[in-house]
């Protein structure tokens, strides 16, 4: 079969992975991993590709890029082609490394990027031993269990420990190299640059915490496109007329909960009319309901703060922040959270 023309796409956001042959091993020690950011880091030298975030695996790695120019193809035909002629000359092997191209999802902009960037740093937890396979993960996004807190710390231990990702340079427990780009990311954790990591981290323990619905992960690894349904839909009709730079693998988009079924989703959980709880003192459905915007819809600070009368995108990440404090410690509060995402998930 011939293979379709890939689109370039100019000042794209993705999210790029390659997987080893007959999901075989791509890194066989720490120095093939060593070889693989060396080449990573030449990317941004010399093609202008910005690299925001990555994760080396035993068999396949994710990477979040973004690419000021239309070249993506270029970039990743020299990247795994080099490391591709290095791998299999140190280990006297032949024959292909990755399983088939790389994968490549068009993701609408900063603000997605940065729930994909948590993503992408979480993939070394997922395993039995921690409880966060994909039976683990479905109990704990359900409310079925939930993690001791030695569970949690074990996690949060893990994942600082992890060498092999973009996470401790975000989390602040390691330095940044010149090559990766942190800040566009971490804007988007907090308005005051100080405290960026801290939120990057808290929030990250609050996905530890919480679990995380395999659906959801599997989406993001998936779909055509991690967006908007405006973007979505953009991408869908490019799909179409043939395929854009880079894009493989399934034609599913990546679901979106309207706003609208957060609303209606959150005045049901907490029994009380909208008006009612944005007016309330100490009633969490306020920010309950930002925190799930943020996490069903995709929506930025600020435009999670417009939907709520205006609210400053500061006061936004407090109360969200406060939020999953809370939730972490008290059962009744996190049911609501998981009430929440499955009403508004189930909602026609």
């Amino acid at each position: 079969m011939v293979r379709p023309l890939r689109r370039p796409v100019a000042d794209g956001w993705y999210h790029v992975f390659g997987r080893g042959n007959e999901r075989r091993e791509i890194f066989g020690e720490a120095r093939d991993r060593e070889h693989f950011l060396e080449l990573l880091a030449v990317l941004p030298g010399r093609f202008r590709v910005r690299i925001h975030a990555y994760v080396l695996m035993d068999n396949h790695y994710h990477a979040v890029l973004q690419t000021p120019e239309a070249n993506l193809s270029a970039a990743m035909q020299w990247f795994h082609g080099s490391y591709s002629a290095w791998y299999n000359a140190k280990h006297a092997r032949v024959g292909p490394l990755f399983q088939g191209r790389y994968r490549a999802i068009p993701v609408e902009n900063g603000a997605w990027a940065y729930t994909l960037s948590l993503y992408v740093h979480l993939n070394p937890l997922r395993i039995a031993g921690l409880g966060l396979d994909k039976s683990g993960r479905v109990a704990e996004s359900k409310g079925w269990r939930v993690p001791t807190a030695e569970q949690v710390t074990e996690r949060l231990m893990r994942l600082r420990a992890y060498y092999w990702s973009s996470y401790r340079a975000y989390a602040g427990y390691a330095v940044t190299p010149a090559w990766l780009e942190t800040e566009t990311l971490l804007q988007q954790a907090h308005r005051e640059p100080s405290r960026r990591q801290a939120a990057y981290r808290l929030e990250a323990r609050g996905m530890l915490s919480h679990g995380v619905e395999p659906s959801r992960l599997e989406r993001l690894r998936d779909a055509v496109a991690i967006g908007s349904a405006d973007f979505a839909g953009r991408i869908r009709r490019l799909a179409v007329t043939g395929p854009l730079d880079g894009i493989v693998g399934k034609r599913e988009l990546r679901r979106r909960v309207p706003v609208a079924k957060v609303r209606r989703a959150t005045e049901a959980v907490m029994g009380t009319p909208w008006e009612a709880f944005l007016v309330q003192h100490g009633n969490w459905g306020c920010a309950l309901f930002l925190w799930g915007v943020r996490q069903l819809c995709g929506l930025t600070l600020r435009e999670a703060g417009r939907q709520v009368g205006g609210m400053h995108f500061s006061t936004v990440s407090t109360a969200i922040r406060r939020l999953e404090q809370r939730a972490a410690k008290d059962p009744t509060l996190r049911a609501l959270q998981v009430r929440l995402v499955n009403m508004a998930n189930d909602e026609p």
